[in-house]
C-alpha cells in the first residue's frame, strides 16, 4: 500500500504543514514587534528620554514648581467665568461649522458618492491640507487677521476640525450597505433621493458620534487657543504663567479638569442618546 496516500500519513503532513505556518507566522511578527521596538528606543534616545542624569536633574525644579502651586489660589475665580464661557462657546461654534462643512465635503470625498474621481482627489486633497495645519498655528495666523479675541479660535477650531470630521464622514460613508442604496436605484430615485434615503439614515449615528467626539478634542483645544491671544480660559493661564503665578496656574487647571470632566460627561449622555 503506498502510505503517501494513507490518511494518517496525510493527517501529519497537514499538521506538520499547521505547525510550520504558525511558527513562520509567529517568527515574522517577532520580528516585526522588534522591530518597532527598536525604532521607538532610538526615537527616545534621539530626544534624550533614556538620559537618566538629566531626568535626575530636573526632578528638584519640578519638585519646587510643585511645592509653589500649593495651595491654590482661587481668589479671582470670579473673573475666570467669562473667559471659561469663551471657551465653551468657541468649542460649539467651532464644531459646528465643521459638522455643517463637512457633510458637504464628506459625500464627495467617499468613493462611492463622490460624482467623479477629479472630485475625490481634490476634495480629499483639501481635507489632507486642512487637518495637516495644527489649530494652533491657524489660531496664530487668524489672530494676526483678525484680532484678539472668541473670533479667531472659532475659525482656526472649525478649519482644522473639517479636515478631521470630513475624513471619518467620508469613511462612514465608504462603509455603507449597498443593498438599501441599489434598492433606491431600482426604484427609479434619483441621485440625491439614494443619498437622503438610502445612504444618511445608515451614517447618521456615526456622524453623531464623531461630531460628540470632536466637540470633547475642541473643548480641550480651545484652552491652548487661549495662549496665542484667542481668548478663553487659556488667555488667563497664560497671564498667570507670565507673572509667575503659580498657585493661581494649579487653581485654574483645576477649573479646566473639572469642565473637561463635565464636557466628557455630557458628551458620553449625548452619545447614549444617539445609538
Amino acid at each position: 500500500m503506498n502510505t503517501d496516500t494513507h490518511p494518517a500519513a496525510i493527517s501529519a503532513a497537514s499538521r506538520e504543514d499547521v505547525l510550520k505556518r504558525y511558527a513562520s507566522g509567529w517568527t515574522q511578527g517577532a520580528l516585526q514587534v522588534a522591530g518597532l521596538v527598536l525604532i521607538v528606543l532610538i526615537a527616545a534616545w534621539y530626544v534624550g528620554l533614556l538620559d537618566g542624569s538629566v531626568l535626575l536633574d530636573g526632578l528638584p525644579s519640578i519638585g519646587t514648581l510643585m511645592a509653589e502651586s500649593f495651595p491654590p489660589d482661587f481668589s479671582n475665580a470670579l473673573s475666570w467665568w467669562g473667559p471659561l464661557l469663551d471657551t465653551l462657546a468657541m468649542s460649539i461654534a467651532g464644531t459646528a461649522i465643521a459638522v455643517i462643512f463637512s457633510l458637504g465635503l464628506a459625500f464627495l470625498a467617499a468613493r462611492n458618492t463622490s460624482p467623479h474621481p477629479v472630485v475625490f482627489h481634490v476634495t480629499r486633497t483639501l481635507l489632507n491640507a486642512l487637518r495637516s495645519v495644527p489649530e494652533l498655528i491657524m489660531g496664530i495666523i487668524f489672530v494676526a487677521a483678525v484680532g484678539f479675541g472668541a473670533l479667531p479660535g472659532v475659525l482656526a477650531l472649525g478649519l482644522h476640525s473639517i479636515g478631521m470630521v470630513g475624513k471619518f464622514f467620508a469613511e462612514a460613508i465608504e462603509h455603507v450597505d449597498e443593498a438599501p442604496v441599489e434598492a433606491a436605484r431600482a426604484a427609479g430615485a434619483t441621485p440625491l433621493q439614494v443619498l437622503w434615503h438610502a445612504v444618511l439614515p445608515q451614517v447618521t449615528p456615526q456622524f453623531a458620534d464623531v461630531a460628540i467626539y470632536r466637540w470633547e478634542y475642541n473643548f480641550r483645544a480651545s484652552t491652548v487657543m487661549g495662549m496665542v491671544g484667542a481668548g478663553g480660559i487659556g488667555f488667563e493661564l497664560m497671564g498667570s504663567l507670565r507673572i509667575m503665578q503659580y498657585q493661581e496656574v494649579s487653581a485654574i487647571l483645576l477649573v479646566i479638569l473639572l469642565m473637561v470632566t463635565i464636557v466628557d460627561g455630557i458628551s458620553g449622555h449625548l452619545r447614549k442618546r444617539f445609538k
